[in-house]
């Protein structure tokens, strides 16, 4: 991070040295635009052994701005703040644990601050705090759901100079997570790699993947994963065909006290006719009883449920069965997009097939201009693992 913050202060002590009518001046200050994104979200949580219901009534703004290109480099500079309205919530660090946990905690911190430059054709090289989604985000995501995104403090290189080829390669020193800098968890430091190379085909994507995390303070989370993801899209007869695998394998690494071998895998197919669209789909993350399958870099509310009981892979692994059907309708009346998705989730152990429960999802979204209304639910039904969980949402999100 201090290396970071060392880079941009060149960049801005040169361009700003520079006189008035530099024409890399005046390009910085033609192309700049400003970053703002407002989002005021109240989340109601009932669960099952906590006498309390959560009520977290929570604002979340994001400020900043991007450059215009000087040398073929922008800088892009970003604060946030997230401000609890009604913090009748455990939010992980203010102590309220009378109530269940909203992982979303007051705080007031620098979300991106990063260099791109552009002066290698065919190449992207970003360095410094950066938002980072790689394919799925099912190993590196930004977490967007949570009022506090996940960034990471890294150094970048995306290239696509060979005809359908991506290579995207990343060293991160540090990973800025959710539960904010006051959090014992709330970062991740050590040396972490990230290595990515996607080949596009005629009927779609082919990934493969190494992520090598180390992690000074989290050694039980430093891991290897090797993989593979396809996924594509093809329209047969009017339906468009949706479809995706992968498989992974995953061992302890650097300074890990664990030793095991688990392996990962999810097959998902939908299919679009008019405006439904019908998901279903499986996701198997093993467990050999003592670690399961990791993915603590993930956006993981995008996975095995909204009401957030699998953040971490029990011991036993999971298994977990779903389905999904959506509405989505572009014009609908005053409204530029109305939507609609509800999904069931059966969830069981990989190993020694354990019941442990399961989940309906719902979801009602309306988006007018730079305005998104948002209506959510989940309600977990514990068998053998966790306890009930209903979470409901209500959120309103501004983005210019």
């Amino acid at each position: 991070m201090q290396a970071m913050v060392a880079v941009t202060a060149l960049v801005l002590a040169t361009v700003t040295g520079a006189s008035a009518e530099s024409p890399g001046l005046e390009q910085v200050i033609a192309g700049s635009k400003p970053i703002v994104d407002l989002r005021l979200r109240s989340e109601n949580v009932k669960q099952a052994g906590i006498a309390e219901e959560a009520n977290a009534v929570t604002l979340r703004g994001r400020f900043g701005f991007e450059t215009g290109k000087v040398w073929n480099t922008q800088l892009l500079a970003e604060a946030e703040l997230v401000w609890p309205l009604d913090s009748d919530y455990n939010s992980t660090v203010n102590g309220k644990t009378q109530f269940p946990v909203v992982a979303d905690p007051e705080d007031y911190a620098l979300n991106r601050l990063q260099l791109t430059n552009t002066s290698i054709a065919g190449t992207t090289l970003v360095v410094g705090r950066q938002r980072m989604n790689i394919d799925d985000q099912r190993f590196v995501g930004a977490s967007g759901w949570r009022q506090n995104e996940q960034t990471f403090d890294a150094f970048r290189i995306t290239n696509r100079s060979l005809h359908d080829l991506t290579f995207d390669l990343s060293y991160v020193g540090q990973v800025n997570r959710v539960y904010g800098e006051n959090s014992p968890v709330g970062r991740y430091q050590g040396s972490t790699y990230f290595a990515n190379a996607a080949y596009q085909t005629p009927i779609g994507r082919l990934s493969a993947y190494l992520y090598v995390l180390d992690f000074d303070r989290a050694p039980t989370d430093s891991s290897q994963t090797a993989g593979l993801r396809f996924a594509g899209e093809h329209t047969f007869e009017g339906i468009k065909l949706a479809y995706s695998a992968a498989y992974a394998t995953q061992r302890e690494y650097a300074d890990s006290p664990l030793n095991y071998d688990d392996g990962y895998y999810a097959l998902e197919l939908a299919a679009t006719l008019h405006d439904f669209t019908l998901w279903a789909g499986t996701e198997v993350l093993e467990g050999d009883g003592v670690k399961g399958f990791a993915t603590p870099l993930a956006t993981l509310h995008k996975f095995q449920g909204w009401a957030d009981k699998f953040l971490t892979t029990p011991a036993n692994g999971i298994d977990d069965r779903y389905v999904t059907l959506g509405y989505a309708k572009k014009r609908l009346g005053p409204f530029d997009v109305f939507s609609v998705t509800a999904s069931y989730h059966d969830f069981a152990s990989e190993r020694l097939a354990i019941d442990y429960g399961s989940e309906f999802d719902a979801q009602l979204q309306l988006r007018r201009e730079r305005f998104t209304l948002s209506l959510k639910y989940a309600d977990y039904a514990a068998d053998r693992f966790a306890t009930d969980t209903r979470k409901f949402w209500v959120q309103l999100e501004y983005i210019r």
